[in-house]
Parts: structure tokens; C-alpha cells; sequence
């Protein structure tokens, strides 16, 4: 990938560079918003800049140009990521309009790839459940602590619908057990309030009261402020909680790609069918977007539909 210097060289480079410190410094992105965005417009401006008499400046970026590049990297990228690809060049442009830079966005009339939106994997109640005792199930592996903080860990994801990034990032000021509450900084650094359940608060008293011994074996450090500690003291990361979830996906239900995702997924799903309003479990979850958490009522739909052709009689066919 181009540094910021060599991008740097023309205007359009120039732009692109204002941009990204924009998305990381005033709008906040998280880090893998920035890393997409980067990554995205540095294929751009390279394509541009690799064409015979390319432009080099925002100004000279036509409509042409822009679908020459869409074209380009659809014959080897799904329409979802041609799709994502568009919406950063769109994104980019619009902010070239808005700050007095381009009077229009050559980016505004072109077509967006039709891409459809799978439903997202989900455990059943009894599925979940077993996951949740697999810890306990598991003695032959780590010590008490590590078992207690596995079964912590896996009920706040699945009992809060946290990302995974969340929980990784939790610290011990964010709980109040005496509330039933966690506050959460989720994405775009927002902060929000996301309900315990009694499961979940009883699961997390027995791993705190544990918690110190997590430490490592020769200095005794240990992390004062993160939730959750590998068993040398330091704070769990993304892809550890990966695999222990895999592993226990494995252990629980014989599901070895299950993913954290999959647990908030299932949250959100189980909540729904249990009558909780959509609302609430979007702002439970920190969808900026109510589009986003409907996903989980076609999944619903989707069960009910199989639950009655399998069970209503004049969904049966006739013999």
C-alpha cells in the first residue's frame, strides 16, 4: 500500500490523504473503517493513476473514469465489494463537495451493484445453551479461573450481544453488576448502556472473584483495568476470543467455525421471537441503523415459514 507521502505527489493524492485524516481525526472512525477507506481509495487513485494521461486532480475525475475503475475491479471482486468500493469513492467525493473543493460529485449517478444480503448465522436456544456449559464441561483444560472467565466471556456475548471488539475492550469501571448494566464503546467510539442478566451477572461475581489470579507467572502483573485476562494477565484480544469460541462451538455443538458474531446474532434473534421490540434491540445492540437490526425479523421469518411447512397440514403435500 502507498504511504501518505507517496500518495501525496498530485492533488488528487493530496485530497485522498485530507480525506482519511478527516475520517480518523474529526469524524473518529475506528481503526478498520480508516484501514477499509485507505485501502479502498489508495486502489483508486492508483487505477487513475495508471491510465494514459490519467487525471490528477479531484476536478478531473468524470463519470467515465469512475466506471472504468468499477469496471476494472469487478472482474475479479463479488458486487459486494464492488459495492463497497463505490461507497468509498462516494463518500470521498461528497466530502470533496461539502468542504468547497468540487461544486458536484462525479460519483452521484453511477449504479449501485445489486448485492444480496445474507441472513446472519445464528445458533438455536437449545445450541446456544450447550455452548454456554461447555466451559464448565471442559475440566481437563486450563485452570478454574480460565474456565470461570470462559463462561463469563461467552455469556456477555451471547446474554449482551456484544461485538467481540467491545468485550475485548471492556474495563472494570463499565460494570455495575448492582444495576445489571455494562457500559459499552462501540462503533464510531459511541458510548451506550447494555443490560445484564441475572445469567450473566452471576457468571461474571464467580470469574471476578477469581479474576486476581490471573497473573503473570514470574513478575505477577497483571492488567488493573481490563474485564477479561489470558491466564498471564494481559488483556484478552480479538483473536483469542475467536478461538476460544471456536473451541467451544466444537466442544458444545460440534460447530468449529462457530464465530462471536454468531452469539450476538443469536441474541438479537432470540430476543425478538421472545417479544422484545425492535427498538430496544437496536439500541441494545448500537445499529446506528433500524435497517440493520430488521435483518433479524426475515431470519424469523424465515424459521416460522420452515416450522410450517414442516408441521401444518396443508403446507404437507398430498400422497
Amino acid at each position: 500500500m502507498e504511504t501518505a507521502e507517496a500518495l501525496s505527489v498530485d492533488a488528487l493524492g493530496r485530497a485522498t490523504v485530507a480525506f482519511i485524516d478527516h475520517l480518523e481525526l474529526e469524524r473518529r472512525a475506528s481503526p478498520h473503517t480508516v484501514d477499509a477507506y485507505r485501502r479502498d481509495l489508495t486502489e483508486f487513485v492508483a487505477h487513475v493513476r495508471g491510465a494514459d494521461d490519467g487525471p490528477a486532480t479531484p476536478s478531473e475525475v468524470t463519470r467515465l473514469v469512475l466506471r472504468d475503475f468499477l469496471g476494472t475491479v469487478s472482474k475479479t471482486c463479488t458486487s459486494s465489494t464492488v459495492a463497497r468500493k463505490l461507497a468509498a469513492v462516494r463518500t470521498f467525493f461528497r466530502y470533496l463537495v461539502r468542504t468547497g473543493a468540487l461544486a458536484e460529485s462525479p460519483a452521484e449517478q453511477l449504479g449501485t451493484p445489486k448485492v444480496r444480503r445474507r441472513l446472519p448465522a445464528m445458533l438455536n436456544v437449545e445450541s446456544a445453551s450447550e455452548v454456554m456449559a461447555a466451559p464448565a464441561a471442559n475440566e481437563g483444560q486450563g485452570t478454574e479461573a480460565t474456565r470461570l472467565r470462559d463462561v463469563a466471556l461467552l455469556e456477555v456475548l451471547y446474554g449482551s450481544g456484544l461485538r467481540v471488539s467491545e468485550l475485548t475492550a471492556l474495563e472494570l469501571d463499565a460494570l455495575s453488576l448492582g444495576e445489571l448494566t455494562l457500559r459499552v464503546l462501540g462503533k464510531g467510539k459511541k458510548e451506550r448502556v447494555v443490560p445484564l442478566g441475572t445469567k450473566c451477572e452471576g457468571a461474571l461475581r464467580a470469574y471476578l472473584a477469581v479474576r486476581g489470579e490471573l497473573r503473570h507467572p514470574k513478575t505477577g502483573k497483571q492488567d488493573p483495568a481490563a474485564v477479561f485476562l489470558s491466564h498471564t494477565g494481559r488483556r484478552l484480544g480479538v483473536r483469542w476470543v475467536q478461538k476460544l469460541v471456536h473451541r467451544y462451538g466444537a466442544l458444545g455443538t460440534g460447530r468449529p467455525d462457530l464465530h462471536p458474531h454468531a452469539l450476538r446474532h443469536s441474541c438479537a434473534t432470540h430476543m425478538l421471537e421472545g417479544g422484545a421490540d425492535l427498538r430496544a434491540i437496536q439500541e441494545m445492540l448500537g445499529h446506528s441503523s433500524l435497517s440493520t437490526t430488521q435483518r433479524y425479523t426475515h431470519l424469523s421469518l424465515d424459521r416460522l415459514l420452515k416450522v410450517y411447512d414442516e408441521s401444518h397440514p396443508l403446507a404437507r403435500a398430498p400422497k
